[in-house]
């Protein structure tokens, strides 16, 4: 099983994630784009890192506006793999 972060180790990651908030055992990021097939654009782009890193964020999509959130279910709250695919996706136009 993966390795829970500690509250200090969450607010250090987040500290070098500035689009990103904190939500219980959830990270959480809203990115906004020009219309809806622009931000359907943005979530094929996440495909293949997701499934490279075996991680796979919850999103919403609503128009123009992708909600992505990361926890890792099986381990109940925030580990590494969570902060590395947030990386990953805040490079990604």
């Amino acid at each position: 099983m993966t390795t829970l972060l500690s509250p200090d180790a969450i607010h250090a990651h987040l500290n070098q994630l500035p689009d990103w908030h904190l939500n219980d055992k959830v990270i959480t990021c809203t990115r906004s784009f020009k219309d809806f097939i622009t931000a359907v654009a943005f979530v094929n782009r996440l495909v293949e890192p997701a499934e490279a890193a075996g991680h796979h964020p919850d999103l919403a999509i609503s128009y123009n506006k992708v909600v992505i959130n990361l926890t890792t279910h099986d381990a109940g709250g925030l580990t590494e793999k969570d902060f590395a695919l947030a990386q990953v996706i805040s490079a990604i136009d």
